[in-house]
């Protein structure tokens, strides 16, 4: 290739991008063709994103995890950083070591009536204080307004060991809100579950908290936010309020790190992925490590520390004497511990895993495969959740069907489920395409399925972090145009042969019948066009070429690329 002090001619191998409408035609309850799926990238090079909304026109708001609040434009392709917020990043143990927290600007989510009132929710690790906040503040145009901020509700935590924060809100249609709160205990050496009641050791003892009636981690919250800052508790959570030894905020509890929720609009039924243990065996404190996928059709208890998967039960484990005993009864729950400052009796029936996987295949599920595990979560497809002319509405043999996500494994799964809401089956969506490091995923206003990737490395800003969506065409396809350069730069002169091999589109009624045009310009103001498939053009004068090929099928659909 030519630089700017030499006289051979250079082509510009440059990308044209080209923007086109998706005519919609009667959607069907047959499977889709999977090439009526597109896959786009909207943007790369975030900063540890963590969750993301929807805003009125076509924009995207996020959270990064030191804090970051930004804005993604999606018909400029801008990213706006709005606010930087102050939280803490980092755990301090007894013995002062240092370390990188997860935790940070965890979640965030706009208000049901934000066109009107312009609020939004962000869940974060105070800056100075061992707790987590839920706040609102206002969002005007690309302008957090600080004053606005009011406190809405706070988890005391410990910030001396690892992990677990949740930070996955969704909101009903009854403007309650659901909010994802983590166990903040230790992840124990065994890979197993937390249990260790001998003095001091609170930290690495879930039996304080998500086995506790009288403590918000390790839960699902639900709540509901008033316009004064305040909130009120709804009917129907796990405790009514004013019953002794227990928090009535709590919806479900039981859970050692609940991701994103979501909600299904027609039943009301609460979703959400849920990480599990690392242990890879079954051995004497019980069962191996799962991550699960669940369902909640109303309160109840999910069984953690004390079960797993579909209820299988740990085994009592004194770790002052490393002594086993019986296993725990899952018809009779209860919590014994020291740190226990709820029930003793925890309630009942234990609700068992949707679905659930170990590091190996799953005899039970076995499509998910064998890998890594981290369960994400994603959303139930309602078509009644958009407006008839959203213009990438999949289709209606979705309909009712859970999407999730693995962060680890990168495959989405359509999750059928039967009349009753159990689970029926499950099939791989777009199984030619991958989605790493999978935090959130959601339904946008459009109709697309909006994924957020967190990036390839934990705690710093990736190149490969993205937010990817795909888009649902039900009606006639745009060409697929494919180009080839027999040279591309040489000493003048010279001649080059372009082909467009390959092109094609997936409309029987576009086979044969495409056209064809080439541009081929300079900065100067140099524009030749060819009608040809494949021309050819000789090189006299040296300079900047760039030669881009327009595919047009018989509905007038364009798409172009170039060399």
């Amino acid at each position: 290739m030519k630089n700017s002090t030499r006289l051979a001619s250079v082509f510009s191998l440059m990308l044209a991008l080209l923007f086109f409408s998706c005519k919609k035609s009667e959607n069907s309850s047959a499977k889709p063709e999977e090439n009526r799926f597109t896959k786009v990238v909207l943007t790369e090079g975030m900063d540890e994103p963590m969750e993301m909304t929807f805003l009125p026109e076509n924009r995207i708001l996020l959270v990064e995890r030191k804090g970051g609040v930004k804005i993604f434009d999606e018909k400029s392709g801008e990213m706006i950083l709005v606010a930087t917020i102050p939280i803490n990043t980092k755990y301090t143990n007894k013995e002062g070591a240092i370390r990188e927290a997860e935790e940070g600007l965890m979640g965030v989510i706009v208000h049901p009536d934000y066109a009107k009132n312009n609020w939004i929710y962000m869940y974060y690790a105070d800056s100075a204080d061992a707790k987590h906040v839920l706040a609102r503040w206002e969002l005007k145009g690309n302008v957090l307004v600080t004053a606005s901020k009011k406190v809405i509700l706070e988890v005391p935590t410990q910030r001396q060991e690892c992990c677990h924060t949740g930070g996955g809100m969704v909101f009903d249609a009854e403007g309650n809100l659901y909010l994802t709160v983590g166990n903040n205990t230790v992840n124990p050496r065994t890979g197993s579950s937390n249990l260790d009641e001998r003095p001091g050791m609170e930290n690495s003892d879930d039996q304080r908290a998500p086995g506790n009636t009288n403590d918000l981690r390790g839960k699902i919250l639900r709540i509901h936010p008033e316009n004064d800052g305040t909130y009120s508790i709804p009917e129907g959570n796990l405790f009514p309020a004013g019953t002794e030894k227990t928090r009535p905020e709590i919806y479900t509890m039981g859970h050692r790190n609940a991701w994103r929720p979501t909600l299904d609009s027609k039943t009301g039924y609460l979703y959400w992925g849920e990480v599990g243990p690392d242990a890879s065996v079954d051995s004497i404190w019980g069962p191996k490590g799962y991550d699960e996928f669940n369902q909640a059709k109303g309160p109840g208890f999910f069984g953690w520390p004390y079960f797993i998967a579909n209820n299988r039960p740990y085994n009592r484990h004194d770790l002052a004497t490393e002594t086993y005993g019986a296993p725990y009864d899952v018809n009779k729950p209860v919590n014994e511990s020291v740190n226990n400052t709820g029930l003793k009796d925890l309630p009942t029936p234990v609700v068992p895993a949707m679905i659930y996987y170990p590091y190996g295949v799953s005899e039970e599920f076995p499509l998910l495969g064998s890998s890594g595990r981290s369960a994400t979560g994603g959303p139930v497809f309602r078509k009644n959740d958009f407006k008839k002319d959203s213009p990438y509405i999949f289709p209606s043999y979705y309909e009712g069907k859970w999407m999730i996500v693995d962060f680890m494994r990168g495959w989405i799964m359509a999750i059928t489920m039967d009349e009753s809401g159990d689970y029926k089956s499950m099939e791989r969506l777009l199984p030619n395409e991958t989605f790493s490091s999978a935090i959130d995923m959601d339904f946008g206003p459009d109709g697309s399925l909006y994924i957020l990737e967190y990036g390839s490395a934990w705690f710093r800003g990736n190149a490969n972090s993205r937010i990817v969506k795909i888009e649902y065409n039900a009606g006639n396809r745009k060409p697929n145009v494919s180009i080839e350069v027999d040279k591309s730069s040489g000493a003048i002169p010279f001649s080059s042969k372009f082909s467009s091999q390959g092109t094609s589109d997936f409309d029987d009624y576009d086979q044969g019948n495409l056209t064809f045009e080439w541009s081929l310009t300079t900065e100067s103001g140099f524009n030749q066009i060819f009608s040809e498939p494949n021309p050819t053009f000789n090189f006299t004068e040296a300079g900047i070429y760039t030669m881009t090929l327009t595919v047009t099928d018989t509905k007038g659909e364009k798409n172009s690329a170039s060399p």
